[in-house]
């Protein structure tokens, strides 16, 4: 268990490493129309898909509780989830929102990891710019991506706790998009169980939603949307039995 311990001076801390850069290029392209890059992002996507299905099936072992309300939703819409698994939260809402095809928030420092930050913009990653210019750029894809029907994956924990079993503090900000654009918000929240033989414990999925927003001027409506967003989570997370990685405050 010795090297299943991690310690945490705050809600902040990293304990994956992203790639040493934290900017995108000025001419970077959220959305690429040229006919190269449609072909390699439909083969790409769709290898992506399968091996969502075999990764996380036996080795995640995951089972998903309410994806038809998902896939009873035919409009675009914005699916809030925590962030517990450096492969699984890549694939696993692939799996979720199949047959349609996801568009997921990262941060602009996943594209520069060797091999996968390459394929990235490919998967449907949409990275955050640190520029105003870029940012305009970025939103814009966004409502896009969500106007044209397709999910928008965030995880609003921003960093990656693997196998945590609690919901981390998060921000409002990013629901600022559902409700600038009038589209349905639902929560994914992973969470672990002891499995009858193996160490690793397997993954329940629960989703639930849709959430409305409420009050009048934009930041109430934000605010609710967070509250009862992580509300829900907080409550699913719950449902975890098995703490494989035991995570410990300390000052030092």
């Amino acid at each position: 268990m010795k090297n299943r311990v991690r310690y945490y001076r705050s809600f902040e801390d990293d304990f994956f490493q992203s790639g040493e850069t934290h900017t995108l290029p000025p001419d970077y392209k959220w959305i690429r129309k040229d006919i190269v890059s449609k072909i390699l992002s439909a083969i790409i996507y769709t290898f992506a898909v399968i091996f969502s299905n075999v990764y996380c099936r036996f080795f995640l072992h995951v089972k998903v509780r309410g994806a038809d309300k998902l896939r009873k939703h035919k409009d675009g819409y914005f699916l809030y989830a925590n962030h517990t698994q450096p492969i699984g939260d890549v694939f696993t809402p692939a799996l979720v929102c199949f047959p349609k095809r996801i568009y997921t928030v990262v941060g602009a420092a996943n594209m520069d990891l060797p091999v996968i930050g390459k394929i990235l913009p490919f998967l449907g990653a949409l990275p955050i710019p640190g520029s105003l210019k870029g940012m305009k750029e970025f939103n814009n894809a966004v409502q896009t991506r969500v106007n044209d029907g397709h999910p928008i994956i965030i995880y609003p924990e921003a960093h990656l706790w693997e196998y945590y079993t609690k919901i981390r503090p998060f921000s409002d900000v990013s629901f600022k998009y559902p409700v600038k654009s009038g589209k349905a918000v639902f929560s994914m929240t992973s969470t672990y169980q002891k499995r009858k033989f193996g160490k690793k414990p397997k993954t329940t999925v629960f989703i639930d939603g849709p959430f409305t927003p409420e009050g009048e001027a934009l930041k109430e409506k934000t605010k609710s949307l967070k509250d009862a967003v992580f509300e829900s989570m907080q409550k699913r997370s719950e449902l975890s039995t098995c703490e494989y990685i035991k995570y410990i405050y300390t000052e030092n």
